[in-house]
Order: structure tokens, then C-alpha cells, then sequence
């Protein structure tokens, strides 16, 4: 049985959809692990329905006004009633998200998601790279993690740059890290379960 890691996400002009693709991507490469890439713009039955199915969800939103979009926090409050049956509980979670901002205050975003998390009782994983470009004299623009974050995917797109621009290579290659790194948890976990079920 393949594991699934889903990436819900809300993107309001592009960015963080392509963003959200590289999760994906990173997550669909690690052998015997589907991904499945939700939009949450819409609440219906068959978005529930994947996010339960899933064995970890990996939360994407813009930032907006230093904190996620109305859009993903309309989501997380519709998330109440599978709060209330714990339904998401020991599920792997993670985020990401992009601003136009360098810094953007992306950090308090990613913030408020793994808070969103632990709230439903899931276990975070953090992105697990190092700082990139400007912590060292030898970094450059293309590194994996360039923005510097921990908690989770970090990315940046000029406000006059669209979606086919914007973000970079490296911030595409960092959420793609992201996925990658959430599925291979997945898979030691179920595999640590099937063995204390044994």
C-alpha cells in the first residue's frame, strides 16, 4: 500500500502553486509514496476526504500581511469539526510558503502553521538544511535554502514578477527538498509501526 503525502495549499497569483508543485514533485520521488496536490480555495467532500486519507499533509499558503491568506485560514477553521474527532492526530505535517518580501515575515506564516498542526495533534517536520547564500561569503543566490528558514520552505516572488518568473530555481529546489524529506519520514514511520505492530 503506497503512502500518501498531501500538499494543501492556497496560492493567490501563482507563486505559491508553483511552489506547491515542487513539493510534490520532491514527495513523488521517493519510492512507494503518492502525492496528491489539494487546492483548499475550495471545502468540498473530496479535499476532507484526501486529507484523511493522507498519511502526512504538508501545508502551503501565501504570505500576506505578515501571516497566511484569508483563504488558508477560512481553511483551517473549517478543519474544526476534524479537530473535534482528532482526525488528523499522528499525522506528519509541514509547511511552506512564499512572499514578495525577502524576509516578509515569512517565519510567523510558517509559525502559525505548525501551530495549526499541533493543534490537530500531528507531528511537524522541519525543513533540515542548512542556511544557503548569505550565511557565508561563499554563498550564492542558487543555493538550496537561501532564505535561511528551519521550520519550513522559504520562498520569494518579486510582487511584478508572475508565477512563470517567480520563485527562483533554488526556492523551488528547497520546497522540493521539502517534500522529499516529509515522504521519507512517512516511510520510516509506517515502517517503525509495522514493526511495533509485529
Amino acid at each position: 500500500m503506497s503512502i500518501r503525502v498531501a500538499i494543501a495549499y492556497h496560492s493567490g497569483y501563482g507563486h505559491t502553486a508553483r511552489q506547491a508543485q515542487a513539493v510534490a514533485s520532491g514527495a513523488a520521488s521517493v519510492p512507494g509514496v503518492h502525492a496528491d496536490l489539494r487546492n483548499i480555495a475550495v471545502l468540498d467532500e473530496p479535499l476532507w476526504q484526501a486529507l484523511a486519507d493522507a498519511q502526512a499533509i504538508i501545508f502551503g499558503t501565501p504570505t500576506y500581511m505578515g501571516s497566511q491568506s484569508a483563504v488558508f485560514q477560512s481553511f483551517a477553521e473549517a478543519s474544526g469539526p476534524v479537530w473535534a474527532r482528532q482526525g488528523w492526530r499522528d499525522k506528519l505535517a509541514a509547511g511552506f510558503t512564499t512572499s514578495a518580501g525577502v524576509n516578509g515575515d515569512k517565519l510567523n506564516t510558517l509559525s502559525s502553521l505548525a501551530v495549526f498542526a499541533a493543534q490537530h495533534g500531528m507531528h511537524w517536520v522541519s525543513l533540515g538544511l542548512p542556511p544557503g547564500w548569505l550565511y557565508r561569503t561563499t554563498g550564492t543566490a542558487d543555493d538550496l535554502n537561501r532564505l535561511g528558514g528551519f521550520l519550513g520552505a522559504m520562498a520569494q516572488a518579486p510582487s511584478d514578477a508572475g508565477p512563470d518568473d517567480a520563485p527562483s530555481t533554488a526556492d523551488l529546489r528547497t520546497a522540493e527538498h521539502l517534500g522529499r524529506r516529509v515522504a521519507q519520514v512517512a516511510v520510516q514511520l509506517r515502517q517503525g509501526r509495522l514493526v511495533g505492530a509485529a
